[in-house]
Formats: structure tokens, C-alpha cells, sequence
């Protein structure tokens, strides 16, 4: 399981950004020169004179530096296997388990490092609150146009890269019926049985599940207190399960049902399967809410060529394929089912939604998260 601070970095906080001192050690050769590199000034690959001429100087580079990327975190193992694999090109993933704030600090604090991150995977606000500082440098991919309105930034400095959908996973063989929405988790059958990915104030997952909630019972975008008002009255039933969710804690039956994002309740289908298992998974009808996580490129990069490719490799066919292989549901779905490059089998093995998805608003999200920090324990301990 990853920690409380990576699935924090899915929550979209405004983040005040640390300007730390410049940690100590030698700046390297690479920091140095990327500065006047053509590859740290292009905005697309075509200022370098295309893909080969953007591989090449990867290549050239041999080496991209990325920052909590978890291998078990939406298929970013595997992707980050087939990256090198395809470019000769050594990832080194620091901090894997930190937190879209520890990104932040790592290019405010690593610059002219060898060291330094040369790509962030953030949530939404902190990459607004990077493109503000001027702490990435704009780079349109090469199927930037592919990207929905309102998941990018204009200028380039952050675009979506993965998200999900707010789920319940339910073990069939310990509960029966599931639960296929809100609604349905008040039946009394369920005592004991409803779950967390961690505690909402801190838990990004969490956070996302009371948010979820709150749709499902006349709440909005402006309005989280029915999703508090709803956990604290399953809580109240005896329902709502405090114990934070592993998969350990599904195995030996003490999590039956829970509430998280669908990319990992889906994840889990095959590995608990194996130990006999039927773990369902469903968006619930009654409280849809979906978010997404965002790629940038420090302004800082050691290795420019690589950075810029890397983005290449992950808004390509190719790369969103694996994204989705990891029950993530990557930014480009739409285009690619349309134009007939997404992967049948991976899109068909990711839970149904109905209805039009909406997407909360950065400040929205924040004054959510101001009024569950608020009242979250008090109402879930009166």
C-alpha cells in the first residue's frame, strides 16, 4: 500500500511552497550546461527538429530522474520498465512514497543538482501553484491536442495525466448483497463492514470518498458537510470501520467493504483472486466524483531531452495503454477510443460510469478540505 502522504498528493490543496535553502553537494556538469541547452528552451519536439532528433539527445543524456513514483501506483512500474527499455534510459525514482509538497520542495531545493527531479507527478493544485511560481517549463507533447478542455494548462506548464472514480469494493463471498451505491451502505447488514483508505483529513482517497458522499446526499462542489454528516451517521449505525484499508486487512475478512479510488479497488481484483477472493468493484450511481493527477517538467531538469521525452512516451499511445493496464483511466481515453488505439481489453476490465462527470475547481477542493479538517473528528467522535 502506498502511504497517507503519496495518496495526500491527490488531494488538490493550495499548497504553500517551502523555498528552501539549496541542500548541500556539488552541482553537476548536466545542471549546469541545461541551462543554455536547446532541449531546456523547446516547447515541443519540433524546436529540437522532431521525435528522432528529441531521442537522440535523450539518449545522449542516458539518464531522467523522476520523484514519488510508486511501482505498485497506477502500472508506474511497469511503465517505467518499458521506458528504459525502449530508450536506454535509466530512471532513478526518488522518494517514491513522498508527497506532491516533497516535489515541490525537491526542485526548490535541488536546483543545479545533479540530483534535482526532472519530472513531477502532482496533484492539481500544487501544479498551479508551481506554474505560479514559474517552477516548470512549458512543453505541448506531441498529442496535446487530445487533451479535454480544462485538463491542461493553456501554456503547458501541467496536463492530466491519470485519474479515477470514487468506488466500492466489496469481498462477494463475506457480504451479500454488495453495495452498488451510497445509499445502499446504510443497510444494517453491513455493520462493521465499511471502510477508509485512510483518514479524510489526511488521506487523499479518503478525502475523495467523503466528497463522493456528499454528492450522493444533496451535497456539491461548495458543500462537504453531507459527506461528513453521512459518515458520521454510518458511524453512529455501528457501519463505518475506522480500521484504515489494506490489502491485508481485506484477506483476513476485518475490511469487507470499501470506499477508494476505482484504479485500486480494480487493482486488487487479480492479487485477491489468487487467494480466493471475489473482491466487486463498482462506481456508485449516486455520488460520481472522478480526479486526476498531473505531469510537469521542472524548469530546473538536469536532463531536459529526457524529461521532455518521458512526457512524449506517457501521452502516447503507448504510454496512456499502460496507464490504463493499471486500471487507471488515462487523460487521452476519449480521443484514442475514437480514433481506435486504446487497448479493448484493458478499457473493458475498468468499472462501468454512468452519467456526465464534473470536476471540482481548485479552490473548491480547498475550501472542502478547510471545513473537513474542521469537523471531521468532532463528528465522527460525538
Amino acid at each position: 500500500m502506498r502511504s497517507q502522504l503519496r495518496r495526500l498528493a491527490g488531494v488538490a490543496v493550495v499548497a504553500t511552497i517551502s523555498l528552501a535553502v539549496a541542500a548541500c553537494g556539488s552541482s553537476s556538469k548536466a545542471a549546469s550546461s541545461s541551462k543554455n541547452s536547446d532541449a531546456a528552451k523547446a516547447t515541443s519536439a519540433a524546436d529540437l527538429g522532431g521525435m528522432d532528433a528529441l531521442v537522440t539527445a535523450a539518449k545522449k543524456e542516458g539518464a531522467l530522474n523522476a520523484i514519488t513514483l510508486p511501482r505498485d501506483w497506477a502500472n508506474y512500474g511497469e511503465i517505467m520498465d518499458s521506458f528504459t527499455k525502449k530508450y536506454g534510459i535509466k530512471i532513478q525514482d526518488d522518494n517514491p512514497e513522498g508527497s506532491s509538497q516533497d516535489e515541490i520542495n525537491a526542485v526548490n531545493s535541488l536546483k543545479g543538482q545533479s540530483r534535482a527531479p526532472d519530472v513531477l507527478d502532482l496533484g492539481g493544485a500544487f501544479a498551479q501553484s508551481g506554474t505560479a511560481s514559474h517552477l516548470f517549463a512549458p512543453y505541448k507533447v506531441a498529442t496535446f491536442a487530445d487533451l479535454p478542455a480544462g485538463q491542461a494548462d493553456p501554456n503547458a506548464n501541467w496536463y492530466y495525466d491519470y485519474g479515477g472514480y470514487v468506488s466500492i469494493g466489496c469481498d462477494a463471498k463475506k457480504v451479500s448483497p454488495c453495495p452498488k451505491t451510497f445509499a445502499d451502505l446504510k443497510n444494517p447488514a453491513y455493520k462493521g463492514k465499511i471502510a477508509l483508505n485512510g483518514d479524510p483529513t489526511k488521506a487523499g482517497a479518503a478525502f475523495a470518498a467523503v466528497f463522493a458522499a456528499a454528492l450522493a446526499n444533496s451535497g456539491s462542489f461548495d458543500n462537504i458537510q453531507p459527506g461528513i454528516d453521512f459518515f458520521a451517521a454510518l458511524k453512529k449505525a455501528g457501519n463505518f470501520n475506522p480500521v484504515q484499508v489494506t490489502t491485508a486487512t481485506i484477506e483476513n475478512g476485518e475490511t469487507p467493504i470499501t470506499v477508494d479510488w476505482d484504479y485500486l479497488n480494480a487493482g486488487y481484483v487479480d492479487a485477491l483472486k489468487a487467494k480466493g477472493i471475489d473482491w466487486q468493484v463498482t462506481v456508485p450511481t449516486d455520488g460520481v466524483y472522478a480526479n486526476y493527477y498531473c505531469q510537469a517538467i521542472s524548469a530546473y531538469a538536469p536532463h531536459p531531452a529526457a524529461a521532455r521525452l518521458w512526457e512524449e512516451y506517457l501521452y502516447s499511445d503507448e504510454g496512456q495503454n499502460l496507464f490504463l493496464k493499471g486500471k487507471a483511466r488515462p487523460v487521452r481515453l476519449a480521443a484514442m477510443t475514437k480514433a481506435s488505439t486504446v487497448n479493448a481489453a484493458y478499457a473493458s476490465a475498468l468499472p462501468p460510469v454512468t452519467g456526465e462527470t464534473k470536476f471540482p475547481t481548485n479552490d473548491q477542493i480547498d475550501a472542502a478540505k478547510k471545513v473537513l479538517v474542521a469537523k471531521w473528528s468532532a463528528a465522527l467522535t460525538g
